[in-house]
């Protein structure tokens, strides 16, 4: 899987879970945008994934780690320490 349809996937996820529908990002994006973002075919900016993040009610981090958790098959604790390691080298 590629880094664009891990983001996709994540984000579906998270907005699945959150029952948030496309529609519910219309202050910060359209549906449009937001349904490239989940077939894989654009990736956000930073300031975009902030504000999409903000629409979900979570830490942008949240979608990134995730993110890498789907595209690596890797689980929460063996990122998370990770970077723990890479934040105290």
């Amino acid at each position: 899987m590629d880094l664009k349809q891990a983001f996709g996937a994540t984000l579906r996820g998270l907005r699945q879970r959150k029952n948030r529908t496309q529609e519910d990002f219309y202050i910060v994006s359209s549906r449009t945008y937001i349904s490239t973002l989940e077939r894989g075919i654009k990736s956000p900016t930073m300031e975009k994934l902030d504000d999409i993040a903000s629409v979900l009610g979570v830490h942008p981090a949240t979608l990134i780690v995730s993110t890498y958790m789907e595209k690596n098959n890797e689980d929460l604790e063996s990122v998370l320490q990770r970077i723990r390691e890479d934040l105290t080298d």
